[in-house]
């Protein structure tokens, strides 16, 4: 089984906020965006697009889950719907004819399913998700199998939510040297979100909190909110998260931040977001920019997202 493709340091457990005598020298930057379209039905297609989850097949076809929501103004009847597709050049994508995971019946996911990580496997595929409540106000992280992005089965939750955790969400997963299950997590606390840490032998866990991996910087573009991106891990000893961060008032932008091997402590962070969005227009667009995956083929980083929670793009992305 294989798990997705995809500074300041803690020398304290009980300090977040140390930095490393010599940081890792390390940076990334944008060298060129675009647009991420999607081919679809009409179910699809009348609604907005956000978390594109996109990876490679063996065969080289790249594939992509995504979040569907309704658009502003229509009656609320769902917080999202899952549905996949596939692509030969990774920017523009055929969908299948019906959505892959949809609300219910079950209560953890009756009001919506959000945020599609995709985990492939020798027999399929596993799908971590965020299920919403009927309350549509609450989240868990929930989980699907299947051997085609079509025969997908609900297994449950993965991570329920906690009286000090609320609304686990967004999953970014990766293993152990030993072949345990990382995963990452965003959650609710103190008025914001915060990005959490488990380990478990399996894809449902149980699971063991592990210390948290880095703060929200007080005078930073990311002073108030965290949330997961995607991780990339070409380089294993110095893996990379494109992470999700914003203000108290939710400009979300996304900035990168390096650990070590085993995630113990940060090595490198990006001083200025890697991405923002582009200046709101007439339409009032939201001032969101929302990482979602990272895929490496022939020696180039794509990182795919939304913008203003409901258009895709991705960016051609340089490390030095």
């Amino acid at each position: 089984m294989t798990a997705p493709v995809g500074g300041d340091a803690v020398a304290d457990p009980h300090r977040k906020d140390m930095v490393e005598p010599a940081p890792v020298v390390l940076d990334f930057n944008v060298q060129r965006i675009e647009d991420v379209v999607l081919d679809g039905p009409p179910a699809l297609m009348q609604r907005d697009l956000m978390s594109p989850y996109v990876w490679r097949e063996r065969d080289g076809r790249w594939g992509i889950m995504v979040r569907a929501v309704l658009r502003p103004g229509a009656t609320l009847t769902d917080t999202g719907v899952i549905w996949a597709g596939w692509s030969d050049n990774g920017t523009r994508f055929t969908m299948l004819d019906a959505p892959s995971i949809v609300p219910g019946p079950e209560p953890h996911d009756a009001g919506g399913v959000e945020d599609p990580t995709v985990v492939r496997t020798d027999d399929g595929y596993i799908v971590y998700y965020t299920g919403v409540l009927a309350d549509h106000a609450h989240g868990e992280l929930g989980y699907a199998s299947g051997p085609t992005l079509d025969r997908l089965e609900k297994r449950g939750v993965a991570l329920a939510s906690s009286k000090s955790e609320g609304n686990a969400k967004e999953a970014t997963i990766d293993r152990t040297r030993d072949g345990a299950w990382r995963l990452f997590y965003e959650y609710a606390a103190d008025e914001a979100s915060r990005i959490g840490l488990a380990i478990g032998p399996d894809v449902a866990g149980p699971w063991v909190e592990q210390p948290t991996p880095f703060m929200p910087r007080a005078d930073g573009w990311d002073n108030w909110h965290l949330s997961t991106g995607p991780l990339l891990t070409d380089d294993a000893t110095r893996p990379v998260m494109f992470y999700n961060g914003a203000t108290r008032d939710a400009r979300w932008r996304i900035g990168w931040v390096a650990f070590d091997a085993d995630y113990t402590r940060v090595v490198s962070r990006g001083i200025e977001p890697l991405i923002t969005p582009p200046p709101a227009d007439e339409r009032g667009a939201s001032d969101i920019a929302f990482a979602a995956s990272v895929v490496v083929t022939e020696g180039a980083i794509w990182l795919y997202y939304s913008l203003e929670d409901r258009r895709l793009a991705r960016a051609l992305i340089r490390r030095s």
